[in-house]
Order: C-alpha cells, then structure tokens, then sequence
C-alpha cells in the first residue's frame, strides 16, 4: 500500500518530490557542521585560557561567523522544504480529491443503496486530502532522520559504543507505544464509521436548507440537536479514553528516556572530569546524544507513522478497489444512428442488492420506433426501475433490454446514456445560472442561446425566466450570492428543459409535471408532443390525462406488466387501468 501512495503523489508532483527529496539530504547533513564547530569554538576558547595556543579573537570571530552562515542556510533550507512540502501537499490533495470524484461517478448507482458503501467512501473521504502525502513525507522524513542518525551515531561511536546502544534503549520504548495505538486508533476508526456518519447525518439536517421548514415547523430542531450531541458525546468518550491510555503510557516511556539521558551526561561528564575528553568533546558528545536521540525518534517515528498510515491507507484503497459492474464492452458496437425496430425487454428480471425480492418479474414489453408509450402502476410497481434499466444505471439480474436487436450491454456505456433524453421524479436542482442548469441537458455541444429557449419554451419555464431579475443568466437557489429560489413547479419547468435541450432519440420522463397544475401540464405534453414526433418516448405518470395522450399504455403491478393497449382497449378490459381511471375521474366529477 505504501507503494501505491507513493505511486499517487508521484504521478501528481514529480517535481516537487525530487526537490523535498533533495531538501531532505542536505537538512539530513547540515545538523553535523555545527557541531563539530562548536566543539573546535570551545577548545580554542579554552586553550587560549590555559594559555597553550595562540588562537587570535579574530579567528573566533571569523568562526563564529561561520557557525552563524551554516544557521542561517540551514532556516534557508527548512524555509524552502516548508514551502515544497506545503505546495506539494495542496497539489496531491486536489489530486487526491479528482480521484475521490471520479471514482464516484464511476461506481455502479447500486454501490449508493448499500450502507456499508456509505462507510468505505466515508473512511476514504477522510483519508484521501492528507494520508498519501503524510506518508511520502514521512518516507522522505525518514531518509533525513536516518542520514543525520549515521552521521551522530558514528561520531558517538568514535567516543565508546556504550552511548550509542543507550540511544537506541532511551527511544525505542515510545516507539512501541506508538506503534500500538495507531493500530488501536485504527480499529477504532472502523467500528464508530457509522456513528460518525450518523453525526454527520444530524449536523447536515440542522444547517441545510432542505429541511429548515419542517425543522421549524414541527419543532424538531432541539430534538436533531440533542441526537448529534449525543452521538458526539459517545465518540468524544472513546477517544479520550484511548488518549489517556496512551497519555499514561508515553508518560512512562519519558521516565525511561530522561533517567538514560541524563545517565548518559553523567558518563560523559566523568569522561572530561578525568582528562579522557576536553570540554568541547563533551558538550559535542552530549549535543550529539541529545540530537541523536531526536533524529532516532524521529526515525522510529516516521518508521511507526508508516505504519499507522499504511494501516489507514486501506480505507482509501477499499474504495479505489471498488469494481464497477456496469461497464463498457471489450468490442462496442455502435448506436444506432436511426432507430428502427425499437426498444425490447425480453424475460427482465431485477432486484436490488440490499433485497432478495425482484423488483421486476419477467417483464417483457415493445416499444415501437416514434411511439409514445406510458407506464402506470401504483408507487412500488417497478415502473422507475424499469426506467434506470433501459438508461443502463442498472443490469437486469436476468433477461436483456435492446434497441434495434441489440442489448444495450453490448454499446459503449457514454453512448448510450447520450442518446437518452430523462427527467427523473427526484431532478437535481443545480445552483447555477438559468442557462447553466438549461445546459447541463447536452454538455457536447455549446450553449446556444437560441437552443436553449426553444428547450425552456416548450417546458413552459421561458415565461417565468423572464421574470428573473437577470433572465437566463440569473443564479438559482440560494447557496451564492443574488441567488433567486423558484418553486417547486418552477424547478420542474427547468428540469423539463433540461431533458428537452437534448436531440435525442429516446426521450423519458419520470412524472415530469407532478409539480404542475392541470393547465400547464396540458400545454407541456402539447408541446412534447411536437418535439416527440420520430422520436421513441416513455412517460411516467400518475395523471391520467397526461396518460390518454399515449399511443400505448402499459400497466404495472408487483413488478409485472398485467395490462397493455391504448386507452380504450384498457377502459373496456374493465381491469386495473379502468378501476384507476375511474376512481381519479371520479374525484374532479
């Protein structure tokens, strides 16, 4: 996994990761110089005392002057490698994030109905802006602690090999705690996903705007509240008990450290005390034990911090591993360029991953070139499912949906979704520009103004976009600044637009007039009438007027279609579609 990290932030800043690199090899270096200088600084300062050598005040200062240059290069180099690791983490972290996104988008629409996907792109998010980067600084963190533990053990060896085993005794014991609760941590994080998640879920609903009405209106805002900070107060709970754990347990391996350090001063004191060392070798040796006990630490440190982020960096390749099971042929065929036969579902058969219940059971259903068909059913029918099968957000379990003889498995996924014109129930309302939201229907071909009326005019949204204090070019919704709210109808009328910008052959919609009154509604499928002709459509739809206007009906019920014929044909069957009718008619009569 550390591999694959660095394979990540290499491909996202291969620059800037040879200069950290490099950075990294001369602060691994630097610490040496000035101590060396400052044991020569001492012995010369002290042989001028005892009156054994000549040195001259110049000469001190002129090495004073050097130790000063080598402090100022070594800010020099720390201010750099700051500025490189800084501006190479922003960089991987919107690499990161792209990733992150297209991963989204790639992933099967079935992945979002699975709570423990939910968990996996949870723990993912977490990781993915800073673990990549912390662990190539921590790899590169550890090529500079090792170079600069070398040069300290070397020279702590060249006064006795017992300081040096020392060393290792006073900083290993912290680095074994360290290893231990990174994996408590770890654990940890996995089992409370969900509890995080909940958190997250209250805190959402106290500050969208989505659900500010009912929040107020039913008084349920102190009640969402209290959850969250209830939940909080559970993850707040565990983790200063595993702090304290470890609090305890660094506390300990302290003690540990500073009796060896301080014993080890007291070797070398006994050392210069008897002659063995002058008073500069001291104050080096015992500098270069306290450094060398810092750069040990921090190899041992980066080396456990490896460790950790290896461990954490599972959660984002859990997510990245994540195969998509809606994907494009090895060979496609092409789309056909005209329509002629239609569309098939032979034998279908469906259910959800989170159920073993078909959604669909052996529906099989012709919807003939240029023909408008509709779906009725009661909610729960499978008429929507229906739906996504044909747009390829799903595979059938069973059986096989086609165009023109072709199952829609065998084009590229991109082609044939392109060649579909929807509108779900559950449209998007995308803070953007009127034209922008207009446009969002055909992103391959550029926003033409006139195109992009025509689409609003026969959705009936044009008049109220005129209205707009900057027409088409107004921002919708309220998240940025000047932005105006529509309606829910209003809304309706844009995502209408939205699916008839593009010239495309099959044409749905999903309860596309739901949110429209009687007389808008009648004038929206007029004109989708018109722009219909040629094209192969099926509409969704509860109002039985908007229903009569199709050339065939198909009626739906437990997954299967148990009706089919136009209007007439289903009224004299006397079966479901006419005890629906009836039951709607008689309630405007």
């Amino acid at each position: 996994m550390i591999g694959r990290a660095v394979s990540l932030v290499w491909q996202s800043s291969r620059g800037l990761t040879i200069a950290n690199l490099c950075l990294t090899v001369v602060q691994g270096l630097l610490p040496l110089i000035p101590l060396y200088l400052m044991k020569v600084l001492i012995d010369s300062i002290e042989s001028v005392i005892n009156g054994s050598d000549t040195t001259s005040y110049q000469e001190i200062g002129i090495l004073v002057a050097v130790m000063g240059g080598v402090a100022l290069l070594s800010a020099l180099v720390k201010s750099l490698a700051g500025i490189v690791e800084q501006t190479q983490a922003r960089v991987v972290t919107d690499h990161m994030q792209d990733i992150l996104h297209k991963k989204s988008i790639e992933v099967d629409l079935a992945y979002y109905e699975d709570s423990k996907f939910y968990d996996t792109m949870h723990r993912a998010q977490g990781e993915a802006p800073y673990r990549p980067t912390s662990i190539v600084n921590g790899l590169i963190r550890t090529v500079q602690s090792t170079i600069s533990l070398l040069a300290m053990v070397g020279l702590l060896l060249s006064f006795h090999w017992i300081v040096a085993v020392v060393l290792l005794a006073a900083a290993l014991p912290g680095v074994l705690v360290k290893l231990k609760f990174s994996k408590v941590s770890w654990k940890w994080k996995r089992k409370r996903t969900e509890t995080e998640r909940k958190a997250w879920y209250n805190h959402w609903l106290l500050t969208s705007v989505g659900h500010a009405k009912e929040l107020r209106l039913f008084g349920l805002g102190e009640h969402f509240r209290v959850m969250y900070m209830d939940l909080r107060a559970i993850l707040r709970k565990e983790v200063l008990g595993i702090a304290k754990r470890r609090a305890l347990s660094d506390l300990g391996t302290q003690a540990v450290a500073t009796v060896l350090i301080y014993g080890s001063l007291a070797f070398i004191a006994r050392q210069a005390f008897t002659g063995l060392i002058t008073i500069g070798g001291m104050v080096m040796y015992f500098q270069a034990f306290q450094r060398g006990l810092g750069f040990l630490r921090g190899l041992l440190g980066s080396l456990a911090g490896l460790y950790e982020g290896n461990l954490f960096l599972s959660n984002l390749f859990d997510f990245l591993d994540i195969k998509p099971s809606v994907i494009d042929p090895a060979s496609p065929a092409p789309f056909p360029s005209c329509i002629n036969e239609g569309i098939v579902f032979e034998h279908v058969n469906f259910n959800y991953t989170s159920s073993s219940k078909l959604v669909l059971d052996d529906v099989s259903l012709k919807i003939k070139t240029g023909e408008m068909l509709a779906l009725v059913g009661e909610n729960g029918s499978g008429k929507t499912t229906l739906v996504k099968l044909l747009c390829r957000l799903y595979d059938p379990a069973s059986g096989s949906v086609n165009i023109d003889g072709v199952s829609v498995k065998d084009f590229k996924v991109e082609d044939h979704r392109s060649n579909i014109g929807v509108i779900f129930q559950d449209y998007a309302k995308y803070h953007l520009t009127v034209k922008e939201n207009i446009s969002l229907g055909d992103i391959n071909q550029s926003p033409d103004d006139s195109l992009i009326r025509s689409a609003a005019e026969a959705a009936g949204a044009h008049t109220v976009i005129e209205k707009l204090p900057d027409g088409y070019d107004t921002v919708l919704g309220r998240s940025f600044k000047n932005g105006k709210e529509l309606s829910i109808g209003e809304w309706q009328k844009i995502a209408l637009a939205r699916a008839f910008v593009r010239d495309a052959p099959i044409i749905i919609l999903d309860e596309p007039t739901s949110a429209l009154d009687a007389k808008a509604e009648q004038a929206v499928f007029e004109k989708f009438r018109e722009l219909a002709q040629g094209k192969t459509s099926l509409i969704i739809s509860h109002r039985f007027s908007t229903v009569r206007m199709a050339d065939r009906i198909a009626v739906m019920d437990k997954g299967r279609i148990i009706e089919y014929g136009t209007h007439e044909e289903l009224m004299e069957k006397h079966g479901l579609y006419h005890e629906m009718y009836t039951v709607q008619a008689s309630a405007y009569s």
